[in-house]
């Protein structure tokens, strides 16, 4: 199982979601090879280069923002935040994580309201995703 999600063009990132799942596909679920696949091909590629968004992709071992550059980043503490508010979830993330009991999903929650708090462009309609 993986999640994915993106920032930036929506019409780009479906485009980017198609790519990764052939990737995902042809790598038997492995979605580390998967990832660094999708990276090689998006720098390569003169049409993907062209695109405008970011994918995060997880699973239950592992967290990668896939950025068009061909970075793969995978975070030390296992929180990523992208989009226009993404700073902001983050810190909120790290801090709630450092100072709270509360679980991954209460602390998504939290971070995306208080970055929606800040961020005009962050939505305070919170959809959680597990897996």
């Amino acid at each position: 199982k993986v999640l994915a999600g993106f920032a930036g063009a929506a019409a780009d990132a479906f485009t980017l979601f198609e790519r990764f799942e052939e990737k995902l596909t042809d790598a038997n679920g492995n979605m580390s090879r998967a990832a660094v696949e999708m990276a090689k091909d998006w720098r390569i590629d003169r049409y993907l280069r062209r695109l405008e968004a970011v994918l995060v992709v997880m699973d239950k071992n592992h967290i990668f923002l896939i950025s068009g550059t061909g970075d793969i980043i995978e975070p030390d503490d296992n929180v990523l935040a992208i989009g226009s508010g993404g700073d902001f979830a983050l810190v909120a993330a790290r801090a709630l994580i450092r100072h709270s009991d509360l679980d991954a999903v209460q602390i998504a929650k939290e971070a995306m309201r208080i970055a929606a708090e800040i961020c005009i462009y962050t939505n305070d309609n919170i959809i959680i995703e597990e897996l």
